[in-house]
């Protein structure tokens, strides 16, 4: 399989394009495959931020063991979401499609203290059919107000491409943010690491 990160057997397949998980992950010493799923990634109207997460992150894990692949394999879907507080509840903010809606973001989050939910889902092998396991993190986010100099300055670097919420902490934006409450820094880059760790043990995975 192309994009293999280590060219000998393992048994983890992470499914996700996401460079930062797969680095976060092969920081902490996990040796897995790369197996990005393509999946519908609209939600009902109304769904909570971490029942939305965790939906996302079904399922790409889902979508990668489709057709019978990586049937001796435990299979990692992750995805991120940004919540930011609305009329009656939280409003989510996905990738944003293009300049415009990537500003209109951070107008949003400006001054904000907002949600970064990361859903992860684990599909485990067995004889008798697979297993399925559902983990999130949520960590609250304090964002300082943006001038709008910073905001387009920002725009127009390009960072906020295929970044949920439209900033990505772990490069310029961190400059952004004042304080983190809850999870933790690699959350809010894309995966909790010791989460997503503890969940591949409680599936069987030797790690």
């Amino acid at each position: 399989m192309s994009g293999n990160v280590d060219r000998e057997p393992c048994s983890v397949v992470l499914a996700s394009a996401s460079p930062r998980r797969r680095d976060l992950l092969r920081a902490a010493g996990v040796r897995f495959e790369l197996a990005p799923s393509h999946v519908n990634e609209d939600l009902q109207p109304g769904v909570e931020p971490r029942d939305a997460a965790e939906s996302l992150a079904q399922r790409k894990a889902l979508a990668a063991v489709q057709g019978g692949h990586h049937s001796h394999a435990y299979v990692l879907g992750a995805d991120t979401v940004v919540a930011v507080p609305g009329k009656g509840g939280y409003d989510l903010l996905g990738k944003p499609d293009g300049p415009e809606q990537a500003r209109a973001m951070l107008e949003r989050l400006s001054g904000s203290r907002h949600q970064v939910l990361t859903g992860i889902a684990v599909i485990a092998p067995g004889v008798e059919g697979r297993t399925l396991l559902v983990d999130s993190e949520c960590t609250h986010v304090t964002m300082r107000g943006l001038t709008e100099a910073e905001i387009d300055g920002y725009v127009a670097s390009q960072e906020w491409r295929d970044k949920a919420g439209g900033y990505a902490i772990q490069e310029t934006a961190d400059r952004f943010v004042t304080n983190l409450e809850g999870g933790g820094f690699d959350n809010v880059v894309g995966l909790p690491v010791q989460r997503t760790l503890e969940l591949l043990r409680r599936a069987g995975a030797a790690l």
